[in-house]
């Protein structure tokens, strides 16, 4: 079976994507007091302590009509299962909170987070930073409008639309001949952090040819049958994470020493070991590649939650 609940991939809304096409969808939405508004300033949103962790501060527009106001991007996300429309503004400066309330990101809370909360905190980093990072037309130039309710930017000088874009990236668990995990450390992490290996999918390339290929280029291992086992949005700023299990043909390191600087072998009990020893730092909660890794271990591996910065 595929891992399921993955902290990123968690969403309750229905997208309602046959609303976006209204011109007054946003207008009257934002004259709605049913209607719920998260504020995102500089890729975070404002959450609450509650009794079973972080939760995402949402308000209606007519209480807090300066989100509306003093917003540079309104974006339309879903509608719950209570029939309540959901909206994101985008802050360039952060507005005011309540007590209690501070300013997270998606690391930071992502895996903490309900089903909702996580839902709609993705999907609105996701979509703002498309719109940051698109706004002219790639095919002339031009600068493009917003349309669809924040879901399609259209060209009025040549007529093209641009829909918000995924890059596709594998990462992967690859396991030895004798069970054993490879696990790499970028050249730019400290010496202790570890995570699975990487990296996008290119034109004209299978996603398990992409496994195969990336392992091989980092590590020098090569890898035969390759594994579906889930997938997650990482918004940073817009890559899909296609998780996959290799079976590595061989065991010798080679290590690429630009996207690699070292490559290890752990056994379950090494692993374990070394994370409780503070020997290794694995990736957090929210990652994939922490999913991955404990589907290899058999469950959940002890220490080692902290995220990283």
């Amino acid at each position: 079976m595929a891992l399921e609940r993955l902290a990123l991939s968690r969403s309750t809304l229905d997208r309602a994507a046959h609303l976006r096409a209204d011109p007054d969808l946003l207008t009257r939405l934002a004259a709605d007091p049913t209607t719920l508004v998260v504020p995102i300033h500089a890729g975070q949103a404002p959450v609450l302590e509650g009794p079973d962790g972080p939760v995402l501060w949402l308000s209606s527009p007519t209480d807090r009509p300066e989100f509306v106001v003093s917003s540079t991007r309104i974006l339309f996300l879903g509608v719950d299962s209570e029939g309540r429309s959901y909206l994101a503004v985008s802050m360039e400066s952060p507005p005011e909170l309540p007590e209690g309330a501070r300013w997270a990101g998606l690391r930071d809370v992502g895996s903490l987070l309900d089903d909702t909360g996580a839902g709609i905190l993705t999907a609105s980093v996701a979509l703002l930073a498309w719109h940051a990072n698109h706004t002219r037309c790639a095919r002339c130039g031009a600068e493009t409008d917003v349309i669809q309710s924040g879901w399609v930017r259209h060209c009025p000088v040549c007529g093209a639309e641009h829909y918000p874009r995924t890059d596709p990236a594998v990462i992967m668990t690859v396991v030895g001949p004798d069970d054993r995990l490879l696990l790499g450390r970028q050249a730019s992490w400290p010496e202790l952090r570890f995570s699975t290996l990487a990296g996008f999918v290119e034109p004209g390339e299978s996603l398990e040819d992409a496994v195969r290929r990336e392992v091989d280029e980092e590590s020098g291992i090569t890898v035969g049958d390759v594994t579906y086992r889930g997938s997650q949005p990482w918004p940073f700023p817009s890559s899909l994470m296609l998780g996959f299990r290799g079976e590595a043909l061989s065991t010798k390191i080679t290590v690429d020493e630009v996207e690699l600087a070292e490559a290890r072998w752990w056994s379950r009990e090494q692993l374990q070991d070394d994370v409780l020893a503070k020997r290794l730092l694995l990736p957090p909660a929210v990652s994939i590649a922490r999913r991955l890794i404990e589907d290899w271990f058999g469950g959940p591996i002890k220490g080692g939650t902290d995220p990283w910065r």
